[in-house]
């Protein structure tokens, strides 16, 4: 069963889906992070949809939503900013009916992945963290001249608005720099991490995933997946590996 639902993040009212499972409660709860879009919001792409459905028969109160300046969110793209939702998005779970509180997990797919990785290592109430295609660092984006064409790129799709945003370019870059995940797994023990990268990945290069894990400490575990590439919310393989691991660190 899939509820419409929203709240808000700083001022910013975001948009999802909470997806329950039909067994009766508590249920342990699982928010799942998208990653940066690369096309303009697709109503009819069920993909994510799909996956939050899947967890949801498995037994996790799943929640789905789209961070500030993706979907019908509103707001402006900030990778800062996406932590902040992420925390948000916690405190909404955690006053839905039913949900164990000491079992709320992450699991991220590429620029959500990095907001996970983020924010679990300094909220505790993330008992642990699934990582897909997360990348280590933000330099390929926020270095020139990337960064200037990501910039044209992300007001093309949408997920930019405003045309006077950000107000102040070097403070919206310093969120990258905040947020580079590689400078936060190593604070997520002695929670579980579970890093799932595709080796054939031409976004994020299978070198990140190496990085993350070495940064990291234990519990951590590493999935590389032969031929896998970056939209792993499409590869049954990934979906499966992180529900196994996800109903082992739930039983626990």
């Amino acid at each position: 069963m899939a509820i419409p639902v929203s709240f808000l993040s700083d001022q910013w009212r975001l948009v999802g889906e909470l997806h329950l499972p039909e067994t009766s409660g508590p249920w342990p709860g699982l928010c799942i992070c998208h990653g940066i879009p690369a096309v303009p919001f697709n109503p009819e792409d069920t993909g994510y949809r799909q996956v939050a459905a899947r967890f949801a028969a498995a037994g996790f109160s799943t929640l789905l939503f789209h961070f500030r300046g993706a979907g019908l969110s509103e707001g402006n793209f900030d990778m800062l900013g996406w932590s902040r939702d992420l925390s948000a998005a916690i405190t909404f779970l955690s006053h839905t009916d039913h949900v164990d509180m000491s079992k709320i997990f992450v699991m991220g797919f590429s620029g959500g992945a990095a907001a996970g990785i983020h924010l679990a290592a300094r909220d505790e109430r993330v008992k642990g963290v699934v990582s897909c295609a997360s990348p280590a660092h933000f330099r390929d984006l926020i270095e020139e001249p990337a960064l200037s064409e990501c910039l044209r790129r992300w007001r093309e799709i949408g997920i930019i608005r405003d045309p006077g945003f950000p107000p102040n370019l070097a403070d919206w870059v310093s969120g990258f720099v905040e947020v580079t995940p590689v400078r936060h797994a190593g604070r997520i023990a002695p929670r579980p991490l579970l890093l799932i990268h595709g080796a054939a990945d031409d976004v994020v290069p299978l070198s990140h995933a190496y990085e993350l894990y070495d940064a990291a400490a234990e519990p951590r575990h590493l999935e590389i997946l032969t031929d896998g590439v970056h939209r792993l919310r499409v590869d049954d393989r990934a979906i499966t590996i992180a529900l196994r691991w996800l109903r082992k660190h739930a039983s626990a």
